[in-house]
């Protein structure tokens, strides 16, 4: 059986550290990644919907060192040394939600955000959409709460209280409704 009470994310797991165009460079630790302004590394981002087409958000853990305690997207992460990106969110999604789903890609992006002193975000970010009309069996080491928010509501929620919000997620769901919404149709 699945726990979601153990830690997944380790300050010195190895990173994929990459170029622009995607290709591998190196690899560094994940506290090393977010030092400073950050080295640029693979992440992704996943946007889970359950069939009321509602989109589930997550609160950040309180003890993250980037963006405690604000709203985010369904799941984000890295992948690991020597893991495709498609295997990575599919352990973290049932590592930190519970759920287990199948995922489309949607595009990619590369971003920067700095949270105050504490470090950045620097990286090469794909992002995945899916469907589950499981129940989140929220693991407490990354997720503090999460909701559900009508699809409708996600554009006047972010633009009514962006300060609640992670910059990626934001960047993200911009992209998401005015670019992709025929494909989060489709999961439906």
């Amino acid at each position: 059986m699945y726990r979601n009470d153990e830690v997944v994310s380790f300050d010195s797991e190895p990173l994929i550290l990459v170029n622009d165009e995607d290709v591998e460079t190196g690899y560094k630790s994940k506290a090393e990644c977010h030092d400073g302004d950050g080295i640029l590394h693979r992440a992704f981002s996943i946007f889970i919907f359950n069939r009321d087409r509602e989109l589930l958000v997550q609160k950040r853990a309180g003890d993250k060192r980037l963006w405690p305690l604000y709203w985010s997207n369904s799941c984000c992460s890295h992948p690991r040394k020597g893991e495709r990106i498609e295997q990575a969110a599919l352990r973290r999604m049932q590592q930190e939600l519970g759920i287990r789903t199948d995922l489309k890609f949607l595009y990619k992006f590369k971003y920067h955000a700095r949270f105050e002193d504490a470090g950045s975000e620097n990286e090469l970010c794909s992002v995945f959409i899916g469907v589950s009309t499981d129940e989140p069996l929220i693991n407490p080491f990354e997720i503090s709460e999460y909701k559900y928010i009508p699809l409708g509501e996600v554009s006047a929620e972010l633009s009514s209280h962006p300060e609640n919000y992670s910059p990626w997620f934001k960047m993200e769901w911009e992209r998401i409704s005015t670019e992709f919404m025929v494909e989060v149709d489709k999961l439906f």
